[in-house]
């Protein structure tokens, strides 16, 4: 079972995620809704393809671009459509 944790809450729990360059990705249906905020950030992996981002809310403090999936990845990154990453000090326990 893989967790992810921020500001003392779990935000995610899986035990189906998928490990890609070291980050867990988690299944979007195991991520806590209610802890993201749409941003309009995006970057570009040359392999994966372009990368949308959440901000984290979670008792009153923003986490800003903290997780980032790929709505459309490429084909060689299949794997993580519809799953949800993070970093900026979220921790994740596997």
């Amino acid at each position: 079972m893989a967790t992810a944790r921020w500001n003392n809450k779990v935000i995610a729990s899986s035990d189906d995620t998928v490990v890609v360059e070291g980050n867990h990705y988690f299944p979007l249906e195991s991520v806590d809704q209610s802890v993201l905020k749409p941003s309009d950030h995006t970057s570009i992996c040359p392999w994966k393809g372009t990368a949308n981002y959440y901000s984290l809310q979670v008792d009153g403090s923003e986490n800003t671009n903290a997780a980032w999936y790929y709505a459309e990845p490429k084909e060689a990154a299949a794997q993580i459509k519809g799953r949800v990453a993070f970093w900026k000090g979220v921790e994740i326990s596997a």
